[in-house]
């Protein structure tokens, strides 16, 4: 037994820290996983607000870990929420909070971790991009601390040159006016690298009229301290995104492109793998999708999903639903509990008499699963991330409805420069719906982005097999910046 926890004692040791929302939990999670299986000790952090998330959704033991894979918790700095806890709480507050108060309970669960004798010192820090007091706490230790940036590469890029944009006085927006007056679909030609880009594609945050907009400034330090990382990690891989990369690689040190990770993942993951059981889902998946998908026919069914985040007024929600229901396309809908703004997703009776023996609601899925399934031929989705990258990996065709941070260029970047979707206006008409479905599930131009997605599906795996582009990067970020420097 001596020898097993010496054994133990000798391994390195990464902290993960994702910033506290669905889609950044999900990313990091893999990140963990993916060095779990390079022989690391994990160490993965939570806010106690999504802790209690977890195990509300995914039962009481499911935080319990491995003998070598630890979940802890420190505060958010937010005021107890007196919110219904199947929710994302609001981001600008949480960017706010967590910058300002987070460093100091993160120092203290560091010196908690070295002070315990039964698992090995602390010798990394993956830190979320977004979450960059953690370089200060990695310097204290005197530990490399990589940032994993779970944006994607032109979202995270978007970012980074948003200093250069303010200095060319294209942001903030002079006043309410410019929102509506054709300036959003003015070009933007100053951000070396990034192609076919209007005001409107860039992130969401770039439209603030506010010259003291408290989230820009947070951005603009969360992306200088970025420069200050000893690596820089994003979930894409560099057939999708060469152009950004070649031009991010002029701003930082060291950049490492290791996704799609549930890609790299599936190539180390053993069906009878421990880790399986770690899941990451705040909200509580519903597994009858999958068996309901089963009884349809491949390329049939267009599964809508908005993400964890975005929210719509009742109308909208009327809107995407008459459409789908008039495409005459049979679906799977997830509907969050808290999808509609200030009430509960109530569909009219009609709607449910004549979509009964073709739709399918729920209140979320496991994704990824749903994706890869061959009974999907089409996304309807807010293009996030994560949901994104998730259709791409199933070779899946997407409607694109952007919502919130930098979906809005993941969304220019799906239908423009990758070819794989169309996009539907935010004054969502069920008109636009019913045809912009249609075209994606049986019309000419939805077979062409089909094609599409399958070439970038193939590309991706093609980049995670072993001697592919995100396999190797993934190995010489760890022996280049999380083994570099060990102090066990």
């Amino acid at each position: 037994m001596g020898s097993v926890l010496g054994e133990e004692k000798k391994k390195p040791h990464a902290v993960c820290i994702p910033f506290p929302a669905q889609g950044h939990i999900n990313a990091m999670i893999k990140v963990a996983k993916l060095l779990h299986h390079r022989g690391f000790h994990i160490t993965f952090v939570n806010t106690e607000f999504n802790h209690k998330r977890l195990l509300k959704s995914r039962g009481p033991d499911s935080l319990k870990g491995l003998p070598d894979f630890h979940f802890h918790t420190i505060p958010d700095g937010l005021p107890p929420s007196n919110n219904i806890i199947d929710a994302t709480q609001d981001i600008p507050a949480l960017c706010d909070s967590t910058s300002k108060t987070c460093l100091v309970p993160f120092r203290n669960l560091l010196t908690q971790l070295n002070s315990d004798l039964n698992i090995p010192q602390v010798t990394g820090i993956v830190s979320d991009g977004c979450m960059s007091f953690t370089l200060q706490a990695a310097d204290e230790l005197g530990v490399p601390c990589a940032f994993f940036w779970a944006h994607s590469a032109c979202g995270f890029f978007a970012y980074m040159n948003f200093q250069l944009l303010m200095e060319k006085g294209l942001i903030p927006l002079k006043d309410a006016s410019y929102l509506t007056n054709g300036y959003l679909d003015t070009p933007i030609e100053c951000i070396p690298g990034m192609k076919n880009m209007r005001m409107k594609d860039l992130p969401s945050s770039a439209r603030s009229t506010n010259p003291n907009d408290l989230f820009l400034d947070y951005i603009k330090e969360e992306t200088k301290r970025t420069q200050n990382a000893d690596a820089v990690i994003l979930n894409t891989f560099e057939a999708l995104d060469q152009d950004i990369l070649d031009a991010l690689s002029t701003m930082l040190p060291r950049v490492y492109t290791i996704g799609p990770l549930q890609l790299l993942l599936n190539q180390l993951q053993n069906d009878d793998d421990d880790l399986k059981s770690i899941g990451s889902n705040l909200w509580k998946e519903e597994s009858g999708c999958l068996e309901w998908l089963n009884s349809k026919e491949p390329g049939s069914v267009v599964y809508v999903n908005f993400g964890s985040i975005t929210v719509m007024a009742h109308q909208q929600l009327t809107e995407f639903a008459w459409g789908l229901a008039n495409s005459e396309q049979t679906f799977l809908w997830i509907i969050r509990s808290n999808l509609v703004v200030g009430e509960s997703a109530v569909f009219p009776p009609e709607f449910m008499i004549r979509t009964k023996e073709r739709g399918m609601l729920a209140g979320w899925c496991p994704q990824e699963q749903v994706l890869s399934h061959p009974a999907i031929g089409g996304f309807l989705t807010h293009s996030g991330w994560n949901s994104t990258l998730d259709s791409i990996c199933g070779g899946v065709p997407v409607i694109c409805w952007p919502f919130f941070s930098e979906q809005p260029t993941n969304c220019r970047y799906s239908c423009v420069n990758w070819g794989i979707g169309d996009e539907i206006q935010q004054d969502v008409k069920r008109e636009d719906v019913e045809k912009l479905v249609r075209e994606l599930m049986v019309g000419d131009k939805g077979k062409e982005m089909k094609k599409k997605a399958m070439e970038w599906k193939n590309k991706a795996g093609a980049a995670t097999a072993p001697g592919g582009s995100s396999h190797v990067n993934f190995n010489n970020m760890v022996n280049d910046i999380l083994l570099s420097k060990q102090y066990y």
